[in-house]
């Protein structure tokens, strides 16, 4: 399985557990595993894990980047997708910001559509610039931060 495709059975997940937050994770993946809704792989069931024990940092993170909205307001798509993002860009030094943001911008259009994608993409870059001091945190990433309506890109293979 490539890490793309690792990534959208992870968001699947976080996407289960967005309407089943008391539910533990694993249960989550026993029955996803069951109905064959993911497949087992490691990467899939340890960023869910960690997301999953890091919920209320990474919902933390995502309040304080938040621009006139409210978490409530967000689309339990939009909220699976920055939780599985911030999890790769918080806990996971091997994944490159970049790539994380911009994996997380194609599932958003992928699943829900282009108005959360760019939402999405606003507030990751927020995070990216606030981890790095200001500046983004990849060379090869760029963003219009004014309007929060640029598409970050990623010059690396999106299967990193």
């Amino acid at each position: 399985m490539t890490r793309k495709e690792a990534r959208e059975q992870a968001f699947l997940l976080m996407f289960e557990k967005s309407f089943h937050p008391e539910a533990d994770i694993e249960d989550i993946i026993s029955l996803a595993l069951e109905n064959e809704i993911v497949r087992a792989d490691d990467y899939v069931r340890s960023v869910a894990e960690i997301a999953s024990e890091n919920f209320s940092r990474i919902d933390e993170t995502i309040d304080e980047n938040l621009r006139g909205w409210r978490k409530t307001r967000i689309s339990k798509v939009s909220l699976a997708v920055l939780r599985l993002a911030l999890c790769e860009m918080l806990y996971l030094d091997e994944v490159p910001v970049g790539v994380s943001i911009n994996e997380a911008v194609e599932l958003c259009k992928q699943y829900s559509g282009a108005d959360d994608a760019s939402f999405v993409n606003g507030v990751l870059g927020s995070v990216a610039r606030s981890l790095s001091g200001g500046e983004l945190v990849d060379d090869n990433v760029s963003t219009d931060s004014e309007s929060m309506d640029g598409e970050f890109t990623d010059n690396e293979s999106a299967d990193s």
